[in-house]
């Protein structure tokens, strides 16, 4: 249900092809083709950078120029600005294969003395979390594969043990660990089966938690903590696919529904030698409550972990003997709303249990204030000392500097839609010390261990993304890494209006904060039509200072064609405004931020230059479903939608997301009925084009089909477009992209005339 948030740039490059223009084209106009189908608005990316624990720099793997098709592994150091490579190409093309190894990920040892590959990967449930590993060790420039046993691409989620000597993984459900020096492997489980999963996770527990690899090995490693889901009694949603074969084939995707069955969660720790299991003895019914977060608390004798309850209103931090699985609680958060597990925007404050002090404290983030912080918390749970304080969010931690003493973390006190970096010692009662010196626009920080350096990402709404190395913390440019000015100069000769940011007050001393672009040519004196473009639910912000790239250039060919296009967040989206503008929306969804937005757009077509007759809304997963309900219950305002990849019922979408926001149909009927559009369809007046894909696994087909039935049974007219086989981002297939935006744009064009009047 949550927006892929352009899915489609991650795609782009499976359909491109080089663009030319036509002799006297006029390069400022942008047409689908140029966006879609050419190189021309394609950014340059840089990395995964992967920091060495040692402080000599950073690795990246960078296409080879004596190998074609191949990559070598390169260091940088940031103090000599220097650039060598340790493992050529060549050296990662495997005994009896044509092409080298690609590096679709790797990770170091500790002692930076091997290099393990992943590679040959194949998507699972959202991510590409199975494939090949590789071990290249630096010593002997042998390479070897592991879990040679197994059929390819099978492996999931190898890591090193700390000294290096092994490697632990899955496969089909099942640890195992493989000494390097001799080859053999120990089998830790022997349960796992179709339901019984373990050292991975559920398609829910992925999508909702965002946590897919599920072991631990301990410090000192003798051991591995792992999670183990029983799927038995989940329910499965079938998926049919019609057009690969002769005969549908179906796909089946255990798929807890709201109020239904879920697995069955437990954490446990064994031997890495193997043996037996000591299970935690966590209380209550293990399908009623939830584990999103592992991991050892600061030593190899106790293990902590989070125990949410199934509302989602009570998270528990819990110690568990390894020898003996007790447990005890050492914290308690609770919220008349929800608790947060895993937010977007890289703030994950389950993940910031970072233990010091050799396991006597721990860093922990919570919004007990109304506004969210980091605290400083003692093992027995007695101790809690804020590290930072004030109305104001901190909106993720990028490191924790013990040796000197500093958080690095991101904040933005003064506007909700930029991202800045600031730090603040640790000991708490300081003020935070903003270290970003370009005060505007979107940053984002890969920092060193050792807090020196870091990959600074910088973007804002026009301008595309720049990033390069500095030295902290006086966040010194060092060297840019990915300047991408063949794309600035693409976007600087378009024709536009500089897009504008703007807050709406829609009363009771509410103001929402927006953007607005229009048209090139824009004359005050005219009305034009207004494209909106909404999400609205608790997972993202749409009003950010930060480069879209084709969305933005999309978008951009629609001013130009004479429609004005905004955004509005209403309360309940993410922003850093405090617990209350978040929360606000709990048993309400798609109810309170439906009259805001109303409300918004009500506001704006007082403005002299908004045509009130041409207002059309669109949006993607849950924006798709707030579109429906602005047709649907605001027919008054909003003239023609665009909903894609859509829920119509709130009951149909999973029970993690959904329960965690709305509770459950038994408990909150009325949000239930209120909050879908489903039981709004006869309302049906203005335009609607409804899009998804049949094999969308997140926001399934089943829920658009309900809905045509009800526009069937009271005889309303709507366009309708399903792509075969399409999931949630609907990019799969040649073509995709490219024929979803002239679809939409098309039915723009026809049903929401562009041009001031």
């Amino acid at each position: 249900m949550k927006n892929l948030r352009w899915t489609l740039t991650c795609f782009l490059i499976l359909s491109l092809f080089t663009y030319s223009f036509s002799q006297g084209e006029d390069r400022g106009l942008l047409t689908l083709d140029r966006i879609f189908n050419s190189f021309e608005f394609y950014p340059e990316f840089y990395g995964p950078v992967k920091w060495l624990d040692n402080g000599s720099g950073f690795t990246t793997a960078e296409y080879s120029s004596a190998v074609p098709g191949g990559q070598d592994l390169v260091k940088f150091d940031p103090v000599t600005q220097k650039k060598s490579v340790l493992i050529s190409a060549s050296e990662l093309k495997p005994e009896g294969h044509d092409m080298p190894l690609e590096l679709s990920d790797y990770s170091w040892s500790q002692d930076g003395t091997k290099l393990l590959i992943f590679t040959n990967t194949a998507r699972v449930w959202r991510y590409n979390t199975r494939g090949d590993y590789w071990i290249f060790d630096m010593k002997t420039r042998n390479l070897k594969q592991i879990g040679s046993f197994a059929d390819p691409s099978t492996l999931m989620f190898a890591k090193f043990s700390p000294d290096g000597s092994k490697v632990a993984y899955v496969v089909k459900n099942d640890i195992y660990v493989e000494d390097l020096a001799d080859g053999k492997h120990a089998t830790l489980t022997f349960d796992g089966s179709e339901t019984i999963i373990n050292g991975h996770f559920d398609w829910v527990y992925e999508e909702e938690f965002i946590i897919n690899d599920g072991f631990r090995w301990s410090p000192d490693g003798n051991y591995i903590a792992y999670w183990q889901l029983d799927a038995s009694g989940v329910k499965d949603f079938l998926l049919i696919n019609n057009t690969d074969s002769t005969y549908p084939s179906i796909k089946k995707i255990p798929y807890p529904k709201v109020g239904e069955t879920l697995s069955a969660c437990r954490v446990g720790v064994v031997p890495s030698k193997g043996g037996a299991t000591i299970w935690m003895k966590t209380p209550g019914d293990p399908r009623n409550n939830y584990i999103p977060r592992m991991e050892w608390a600061g030593n190899s004798e106790a293990i902590a972990f989070q125990y949410l309850n199934r509302m989602q209103n009570k998270d528990e931090v819990m110690l568990g003997n390894i020898l003996t699985g007790e447990v005890k609680t050492i914290l308690t958060e609770t919220d008349e709303a929800w608790l947060d597990v895993s937010l977007p925007d890289g703030l994950v404050p389950g993940d910031i249990m970072k233990w010091t002090d050799g396991g006597n404290h721990f860093y922990w983030i919570s919004e007990r204030s109304g506004w969210r912080h980091l605290y400083r918390i003692s093992r027995d749970g007695k101790e809690i000392k804020p590290v930072t304080g004030g109305d104001w969010d901190l909106i993720s931690v990028c490191t924790i500097d013990e040796k000197e003493g500093w958080l690095y973390f991101i904040a933005s006190p003064e506007n909700p839609n930029q991202r800045f970096l600031y730090r603040i010692k640790l000991g708490g009662d300081a003020k935070p010390d903003l270290l970003t010196p370009v005060k505007k626009g979107y940053h984002e920080y890969n920092i060193s261990p050792d807090a020196k350096w870091a990959i600074h990402s910088w973007s804002d709404f026009e301008t595309p993304e720049t990033i390069e190395i500095i030295s902290l913390p006086k966040h010194k440019s060092v060297s840019v890494l990915a300047g991408n000015e063949r794309l600035k100069e693409a976007v600087s000769e378009l024709k536009k209006m500089p897009v504008e940011f703007f807050r709406v007050d829609i009363g009771n001393g509410i103001k929402l904060d927006g953007w607005i672009m229009k048209p090139y040519n824009f004359d005050p004196s005219k009305k034009y039509p207004v494209l909106f473009y909404v999400y609205g639910e608790p997972w993202e912000q749409t009003v950010l200072d930060q480069f879209s790239n084709l969305q933005y250039e999309w978008y951009l060919m629609l001013t130009q064609q004479g429609y004005i296009v905004m955004s509005i967040d209403n309360r309940g989206t993410p922003a850093p405004r405090g617990r209350e503008w978040r929360k606000c929306i709990y048993k309400k969804v798609g109810i309170i931020a439906l009259e805001e937005q109303a409300k918004a757009a009500s506001v704006i077509t007082e403005w002299d230059f908004i045509d009130d007759d041409r207002l059309a809304i669109w949006g993607w997963s849950g924006g798709g479903g707030m579109t429906l309900n602005a047709l649907l219950k605001y027919p008054e305002i909003y003239k023609t939608g665009i909903a894609v990849a859509s829920v119509p019922d709130l009951a149909l979408y999973d029970a993690i997301y959904q329960e965690r926001y709305m509770q459950t149909p038994e408990t909150n009927p009325d949000g239930y009925k209120n909050g879908s559009p489903i039981n709004f369809a006869k309302n049906l007046q203005g335009n609607l084009l409804i899009i998804h894909g049949t094999g969308d696994d997140n926001v399934h087909y089943q829920g658009v089909e309900k809905l045509i039935n009800e526009f069937i049974k009271y005889n309303r007219q709507f366009t309708m477009m399903a792509y075969p086989n399409r999931s949630h981002g609907i990019f799969e297939g040649e073509g995709t992209t490219l024929h979803l935006y002239t679809l939409i744009t098309n039915y723009l064009n026809q049903h929401l005339p562009p041009g001031g009047h």
